[in-house]
């Protein structure tokens, strides 16, 4: 009997390899308050390497004009490198390059989606259109951890359309209640929408299994994955999801760009949501004939150093290897669990869900307000997030107000998740001491 070979362990990045990537990003180099600074909030935004901000750069002084318009040199060398940029792009994530639509932001990709349904609810994109169609008695669900990006465009479609918008709760510990979600999610069911990891909790949700009850119900799927698109091995197509967003900035590159996967069959359907140039065929007074997918998407004058800059950001990532960075992180989001956990007095969110997670956590000091540990720890020079995350519902559900995220990323070091642990605890000893 033969024995299948064991899967291959992906190493983590070692510490001379982080300290090679750190040279690459000007501003870890600086201090705050005269200590060296200690980036612990990539979950909100990550900082670019020099290829990004060089790429971006160079595009501004060599080859800077408006896409898909003109007809001379400047022009045709913009719309190729803004087309390669769509390409790059489809290609880390495992789809096609007309199936990656540009938006401004992962919030703009998801209002994009919720708009075009309430459009084809208004009866536009003709008899084509017609499956998208929602009304009374359909129902939209998302869940009780989501970003408020994933919530409020949701609750507005329900409102716009009549629908009925369901949320599938947390349990105690903050995990989702699949079992809630099996029977929720019914043949009423249009469009499921939730995220591959929790800004909050750095778990890395079941994306599976949420799919295979959307697939059974016959509903549509949309995967928020703003917080894994930067930190985990991504392939859509794999996935199995009918749409996807993810935000530049919170994966090496600039703000002022995200984009929105969508399953061809589903985008050739779509109305469109913003109109006006460059999405058009043909216009006369009374109407207007629109391009097919994703140009009928993206109305206006675009984001295009923006898009080559992102590319050069995917570019970086996949050269270091996202498995890597995968490995990196997990380690990381252990280390801080646990050693957050082991001061008294500390909560991390989440912290008992069985399920992989990314580097990050979120966690409530008993006593200390949120924002009082966040600049306590600013004062060492050591940034992290306070506050709900825009997450409320999430917090609500475990009994706090506002939490401290720690989030790290390629460029973290082991030092700096010790110095974060360790002024949590300063941080403690000095309010108490001071009440």
């Amino acid at each position: 009997m033969s024995m299948s070979a064991a899967p291959d362990v992906i190493a983590p990045l070692s510490d001379d390899e982080v300290r090679r990537l750190r040279d690459d990003f000007p501003i870890l180099q600086t201090e705050v308050n005269g200590h060296p600074l200690v980036y612990l909030d990539s979950g909100a935004t990550s900082q670019r390497p020099l290829a990004v901000l060089d790429a971006e750069r160079e595009f501004a002084t060599r080859s800077n004009s408006a896409v898909h318009r003109g007809a001379h040199t400047l022009a045709a060398e913009a719309t190729e490198l803004f087309e390669d940029a769509r390409a790059a792009l489809a290609r880390f994530v495992g789809v096609d390059d007309d199936e990656i639509v540009w938006t401004s932001n992962a919030t703009e990709a998801i209002n994009l989606v919720a708009y075009s349904l309430s459009n084809a609810a208004a009866g536009r994109g003709g008899a084509a259109a017609a499956p998208l169609r929602l009304g009374p008695g359909d129902e939209l669900v998302t869940t009780e951890m989501e970003h408020h990006a994933n919530l409020i465009p949701w609750q507005e479609l329900a409102a716009r359309t009549g629908a009925t918008l369901r949320v599938v709760p947390l349990d105690d510990h903050g995990a989702l209640r699949l079992d809630v979600a099996a029977e929720m999610i019914t043949e009423r069911t249009r469009l499921v929408a939730f995220t591959h990891v929790s800004n909050v909790l750095g778990v890395i949700n079941p994306v599976d299994q949420l799919v295979a009850l959307a697939r059974r119900a016959g509903a549509m799927t949309l995967l928020d994955a703003c917080q894994s698109a930067p930190h985990l091995p991504l392939d859509l197509r794999a996935l199995d999801v009918d749409f996807a967003v993810l935000s530049g900035h919170k994966m090496l590159g600039p703000s002022g760009i995200g984009a929105l996967y969508g399953r061809r069959a589903l985008l050739e359907i779509m109305p469109p949501f913003l109109t006006g140039g460059s999405m058009i065929t043909t216009v006369t007074t009374t109407e207007a004939e629109y391009l097919p997918p994703p140009q009928r998407f993206e109305a206006g004058t675009q984001r295009v150093s923006q898009a080559v800059a992102l590319a050069a950001a995917v570019d970086y990532l996949s050269s270091v290897g996202m498995a890597r960075i995968a490995a990196h992180e997990a380690a990381f989001g252990a280390r801080l669990v646990d050693g957050l956990s082991a001061i008294e007095g500390v909560r991390v969110l989440g912290a008992d869900i069985a399920l992989p997670r990314v580097g990050l956590a979120s966690f409530d000091v008993a006593g200390i307000h949120s924002h009082d540990v966040g600049q306590y720890l600013d004062d060492l020079g050591i940034a992290v997030r306070v506050g709900h995350h825009c997450a409320q519902p999430l917090h609500r559900r475990l009994g706090v107000t506002s939490s401290t995220r720690a989030s790290t990323y390629l460029y973290t070091t082991d030092a700096e998740v010790d110095a974060v642990i360790d002024g949590v605890a300063g941080a403690i000893e000095f309010f108490r001491r001071g009440a």
